[in-house]
C-alpha cells in the first residue's frame, strides 16, 4: 500500500510495480531426509534420471535452494507445478561462474527418485553460507520499487529517493525506507544489495529480473552480510528456460 505522503507520486509509482513472493525460512536442528519440500539447503529430490550437478572440478555442487513451485500462492511468474533447484559449487560457491538452476518438471516428480546420497563427501557442508536447512513458506507481496534496483528511476519533483527523504520528517522517513526495502528473502520482486546493483553496469544484463534472493539472517552469511540472488533474462523467465539464470552476491 502506496503511504498517504506518497500520493502526489500514486501515479508514477504504479508504472513501478513489481509482483514478488516473500519467502519466511525457519532454521532447522538438522538437515532432513530427501523430500521434495520447499527448502534452503538439505538433499535435492533429483530423479534418478538427472544426473547430480557438478562443479569444473567434477565435484558435486551445493544446493542453496529447492522451491516446490506447489507450495507458492497464485502468482503470474512462475510455473504452477515442478520444482525449481539452485545450486553453487559446495567449496568455491563465491566464484559466479559455477552455478546451475534446474526445472524439473511434475511429470518428472513421478519417476523413481534418487535416495542414496551417500556419494557426497563429508565435507560437502563445510563451506556452505548456510549453516542448517530452512523450512520455507510464502506469502505474494507487491512492491513499488527499491533505491538499490537499478530499474527504480523515480525522482520526486526532480530528487532521488536520498535527497526526498531528507525532506521528510522522522516517521515518514522510516514509512518511506520501509516502502522502498528489498530486504528478505524473496522470489521475483526488487533486488537488495550491499554494493550497487551489477545489471546498472553491464548493458547486455540491464533487462535481466530477480528469480531468487537470499539475504543474511542467522543461520545465513555469504560473505561479510552479503546477499546473494539468481537473476534471469525476462524473456527466458517466460519461456521457462530456468537454466539460463545465473548467481550473483556481493557483501560489505
Amino acid at each position: 500500500m502506496i503511504p498517504d505522503f506518497l500520493a502526489p507520486y500514486a501515479a508514477q509509482l504504479e508504472q513501478y510495480k513489481l509482483e514478488s513472493i516473500k519467502i519466511k525460512a525457519a532454521p532447522l536442528a538438522a538437515d532432513r531426509p530427501v523430500s521434495a519440500d520447499s527448502k534452503f539447503r538439505g538433499l535435492p529430490y533429483l530423479p534418478l534420471a538427472i544426473p547430480y550437478p557438478v562443479d569444473e572440478a567434477g565435484q558435486p555442487m551445493l544446493l542453496l535452494a529447492q522451491i516446490n513451485l506447489r507450495e507458492l500462492p497464485t502468482n503470474g511468474m512462475l510455473p504452477a507445478l515442478g520444482l525449481l533447484q539452485f545450486y553453487v559449487a559446495a567449496h568455491d560457491w563465491y566464484n559466479m561462474d559455477q552455478s546451475k538452476v534446474l526445472y524439473i518438471k511434475p511429470e518428472q516428480l513421478e519417476t523413481e527418485i534418487c535416495e542414496d546420497y551417500s556419494f557426497l563427501p563429508p565435507n560437502h557442508y563445510e563451506d556452505s553460507p548456510i549453516n542448517y536447512e530452512h523450512q520455507l513458506t510464502f506469502e505474494r507481496a507487491i512492491e513499488y520499487g527499491a533505491t538499490q534496483d537499478h530499474r527504480f528511476e523515480l525522482e520526486f519533483d526532480g530528487m532521488d529517493s536520498y535527497e526526498y527523504s531528507e525532506t521528510l520528517n522522522e516517521v515518514e522517513q522510516e514509512l518511506f525506507q520501509q516502502f522502498l526495502d528489498a530486504d528478505g528473502h524473496k522470489l521475483g520482486g526488487y533486488a537488495a544489495f550491499t554494493q550497487e546493483d551489477p545489471r546498472g553496469i553491464d548493458s547486455q544484463s540491464s533487462p535481466d529480473v530477480q528469480l531468487l534472493q537470499i539475504d543474511i539472517d542467522e543461520e545465513i552469511m555469504f560473505g561479510d552480510s552479503g546477499v546473494a540472488h539468481f537473476f534471469i533474462d525476462e524473456q527466458a523467465l517466460k519461456e521457462g528456460r530456468f537454466e539460463e539464470a545465473y548467481f550473483y552476491w556481493d557483501c560489505c
